[in-house]
């Protein structure tokens, strides 16, 4: 932080705030190294405000915090990005963000939990229930897939909905974990996909390309 270029905007810097689960951006501020220093140090985002000319921190009025997770500089030293834990809707207005839009879990969320699979790698067995599946192995895991496969089936078929979602939930954890066990990722998994698809494109088009043959010839 101690190369970071307050000079460009007049001892400010922009603050990009991202909500750490959802990866949304939700909203802009500026710092300078009061704003910065107060930040770092109660662990709630701080901002300099322009127009008052003072130190305010976010929720301070509100209620609706913004938890710091992470504090990364950009490349060039002078603009942050803040990854936040939102306590409330982040604008003034009431919305989720300053950019009204709904601040949601998507799917990109995979990702993060894929991410924490693989770190629980190096992780105990013993304080980590995703660390005893990899420390058993890709059988064993194959195993409780499986299992996990049969209780959704269950569920779609008798099951209430809010069951349905927690077995869908499941077998997923454990199919990322199997696939985390085997050396392969989500992204291996959507470009087969894609493969898949890219070719089933293909031919569809050869069928489309003979049926025209044969009306144009009458054969």
């Amino acid at each position: 932080m101690t190369t970071l270029d307050f000079e460009k905007l007049n001892g400010l810097i922009p603050a990009i705030m991202q909500d750490a689960s959802t990866n949304r951006v939700l909203m802009l501020g500026f710092m300078n190294r009061e704003a910065l220093e107060k930040t770092r140090k109660t662990g709630f985002a701080t901002f300099y405000s322009r127009t008052r000319r003072q130190i305010w921190t976010k929720g301070e009025t509100s209620g609706n915090y913004l938890k710091v997770i992470d504090i990364k500089p950009d490349c060039d030293g002078d603009t942050l990005l803040v990854k936040v834990s939102p306590q409330g809707p982040v604008c003034h207005t009431g919305n989720d963000t300053c950019f009204e839009e709904a601040n949601t879990i998507n799917i990109q969320f995979l990702e993060q939990l894929e991410q924490l699979i693989k770190e629980r790698k190096n992780a105990s067995p013993n304080e980590s229930y995703t660390a005893k599946l990899l420390a058993d192995g890709p059988k064993r895991i194959a195993k409780k897939l499986g299992e996990e496969a049969v209780e959704l089936a269950l569920e779609a078929e008798n099951g209430t909905k809010d069951r349905f979602l927690d077995e869908a939930s499941d077998l997923m954890y454990h199919l990322i974990v199997l696939l985390t066990a085997k050396e392969f990722s989500l992204t291996d998994v959507a470009e087969r996909l894609k493969e898949r698809h890219t070719h089933s494109k293909a031919s569809k088009a050869e069928v489309d390309d003979f049926q025209r043959g044969e009306k144009q010839w009458g054969k």
